[in-house]
């Protein structure tokens, strides 16, 4: 059956994972299944998609402009976000009772306080691309205490009353949907890769790769320090860490570590998987994460992941010891150990690097298609 799909997602123009993820699926959707694909929007008007778009996926942009908030006195900052969110309410009502789609997907902002009332005949799912304890980042590491914890408590409350109210709330891995455990109608479908790339490494390279924004999130100064004592053992191998953001306390904690000629930060490259088919390692240093798609991108490339066993993500990607390793999470000692170990044993890293390409299949787009067409058929029947 070929539906007719409306998602709701504050804006596409920011090259973010979120964004990338809905563009993989809707342009999939749209192309090969044939469904009718909408994407309603509320901030970012005139600006252009960060991932390209299929010409069949169409675009409403409701105007509501929640991103101008922030240039509003603190005293006023709350007035203008309820005004916001009863204008959203009103135009998001009015377009979907216009279009009448079958299914309307929140990706769980704004328009989650509401959607369920109202009523255009459209089944509604929510769609998780965060974990539970991290979500809204109100306390990255899931602590209970002090004035956030308690914001915390009381805005998961609020949040929870209205996934109940979904017909489907999906999330990104067995290990977060665990964690929902008011909830019955969780489902899992794991993020997309968008092609299988013909690049693949046969890990020779004394090349270790990492990628993410550099931000707290992604730990790179967890991997920095780990790689020092990589290199005390390794000298000739290198780290580069590819990514957007400020590098300067990076490269700060790189000079006064000594490790300038072996370890590089270099900005965002849009052949990103040429780079992973010319390294061996890829490692992962999140704190936290909703997934961890770059995971199975490097694995797609032929490359055995080192992983942090962060929440959540890689538990559900890496089969530990066979086609990757994980590591006990925030514990720069054994990231170190076990970065080093595949560092010296290259039998093991070329068969690891072989069975994280087989891995990876399991997160194809037409694998993953399939599961969301499921899925849209389970609530639709």
């Amino acid at each position: 059956m070929k539906y007719k799909i409306a998602y709701c997602i504050p804006a596409i123009y920011t090259p973010s994972g979120m964004e990338r993820t809905l563009t993989i699926k809707a342009n999939y959707f749209a192309d090969v299944f044939g469904y009718d694909i909408t994407i309603i929007l509320t901030d970012g008007a005139g600006k252009e998609p960060a991932f390209k778009l299929s010409d069949k996926v169409k675009i409403i942009n409701l105007n509501i402009n929640y991103d101008k908030i922030w240039s509003y006195p603190i005293y006023l900052k709350f007035i203008v976000y309820l005004i916001k969110q009863v204008l959203y309410r009103k135009r998001l009502s009015a377009v979907l009772n216009k279009i009448k789609p079958d299914i309307t997907i929140s990706l769980l902002r704004r328009e989650i306080n509401f959607l369920t009332k109202i009523k255009d005949g459209s089944a509604k799912i929510g769609e998780m691309h965060f974990n539970k304890i991290n979500y809204r980042d109100f306390n990255t590491k899931g602590e209970r205490g002090g004035i956030k914890g308690v914001l915390a408590k009381l805005w998961m409350k609020q949040l929870i009353r209205n996934l109940k109210k979904l017909d489907k709330f999906v999330v990104l891995s067995n290990e977060d949907k665990l964690k929902w455990t008011e909830l019955d109608n969780t489902a899992v479908i794991y993020n997309a890769i968008e092609r299988m790339p013909g690049n693949v490494s046969d890990c020779s390279a004394k090349k270790v790769i990492s990628a993410g924004r550099f931000a707290h999130q992604k730990g790179f100064d967890m991997l920095i320090d780990a790689w020092k004592i990589v290199t005390e053992k390794h000298p000739d191998w290198t780290l580069t860490i590819y990514g957007p953001g400020s590098k300067e306390a990076f490269n700060n904690q790189i000079f006064k570590n000594g490790l300038s000629s072996n370890c590089f930060l270099e900005e965002t490259v849009l052949n990103l998987n040429e780079k992973f088919a010319e390294s061996s390692i890829f490692a992962f240093s999140s704190r936290f994460e909703g997934f961890g798609m770059v995971i199975t991108e490097a694995m797609a490339c032929g490359i055995p992941p080192v992983a942090f066993a962060c929440p959540c993500g890689p538990r559900d990607i890496i089969s530990d010891g066979t086609d990757g390793l994980l590591a006990e999470p925030e514990n720069v000692f054994d990231l170190a150990q076990k970065i080093a170990c595949l560092i010296e044993d290259e039998q093991l890293r070329k068969k690891m690097g072989s069975n994280a390409r087989t891995r990876s299949e399991r997160f194809r787009i037409d694998v993953i298609a399939k599961e969301w067409a499921a899925l849209f058929n389970e609530v639709i029947n």
